[in-house]
């Protein structure tokens, strides 16, 4: 079994614009049909959703039958954690409330085998390696690995230039909700000042060669970020559309006008 190319890895390197999708609902089911809605990436979100290892799997299953790249968002930075979310088959993470460049530097040799990093060897039981029986999965595994660092708060921003410098770093994802709430705007990723916070730091980022990501959920904000730079956007969450759209629909018929009339034959 040949080593799976990291499509997303592949498409930031091309300078291709990506859309996607977060994921909170544990379900595989729901995983797989916003699989085949034509994102290209989907977020596993185990920061906020309730995912623990075995429904993070099912999810990379699930998704694994479609042509869409699965991205893992873990609670933590904790390199025992990343570990085991790799052995799982994830090849792109996204790791939140990266604070300085020493937190990048020790992500990048989490995620990686040695030499080039720390991350332990267990390939018998990993599903990355297809428990060996991927050849020489131990010596190319590192190439396929994608590491994004999400940025959140202003001492992050303040530190944006120095962890764009980390090597290994293929993007950083900026977080306009927690942003916001740390420039004292809480609830409003809208304002004037994070967005323009926002988009500096997304020019910055493509400067230094690096790729630059955001979570969009206004449709008049997304164009924006991504005139600036931004290559890979997040403008959906499962939740929200399950949501929204039941609302919706209830809101349709329970406060419908009554029509009065005579009633059809038969009735």
């Amino acid at each position: 079994m040949e080593l799976a190319v990291n499509q997303f890895k592949q498409a930031l390197a091309e300078g291709r614009t990506q859309y996607g999708l977060w994921l909170g609902l544990p379900d595989a089911t729901c995983a797989e049909i916003c699989a085949g809605a034509g994102f290209d990436w989907l977020v596993i979100d185990a920061e906020h959703g309730p995912f623990d290892l075995r429904s993070a799997l099912t999810h990379l299953q699930a998704i694994a039958a479609y042509d869409v790249s699965p991205i893992v968002r873990p609670v933590s930075d904790d390199r025992n954690l990343l570990k085991q979310l790799l052995d799982l088959g994830a090849q792109t993470l996204l790791v939140p409330m990266i604070e300085s460049a020493e937190q990048a530097a020790a992500l990048v040799q989490s995620v990686r085998y040695p030499p080039a990093g720390v991350r332990g060897l267990g390939t018998a039981l990993a599903r990355a390696a297809r428990w060996n029986r991927t050849p020489d999965y131990l010596r190319r595994a590192n190439e396929q690995i994608c590491l994004i660092v999400q940025v959140e708060t202003i001492s992050a921003m303040k530190n944006l230039s120095s962890t764009l410098k980390v090597e290994g770093v293929d993007g950083v994802f900026i977080g306009p909700s927690d942003l916001s709430a740390s420039m004292g705007h809480i609830g409003n990723a809208g304002h004037p000042e994070v967005i323009e916070v926002i988009e500096n730091a997304i020019q910055e980022i493509k400067a230094a060669g690096k790729a630059a990501g955001i979570l969009s959920l206004d449709p008049s904000l997304t164009q924006g970020y991504i005139d600036k730079g931004a290559s890979f956007i997040g403008v959906g969450v499962d939740t929200l559309l399950l949501a929204n759209g039941a609302r919706q629909l209830a809101d349709s018929v329970k406060n419908k006008p009554v029509k009065t009339g005579k009633p059809a034959a038969g009735y």
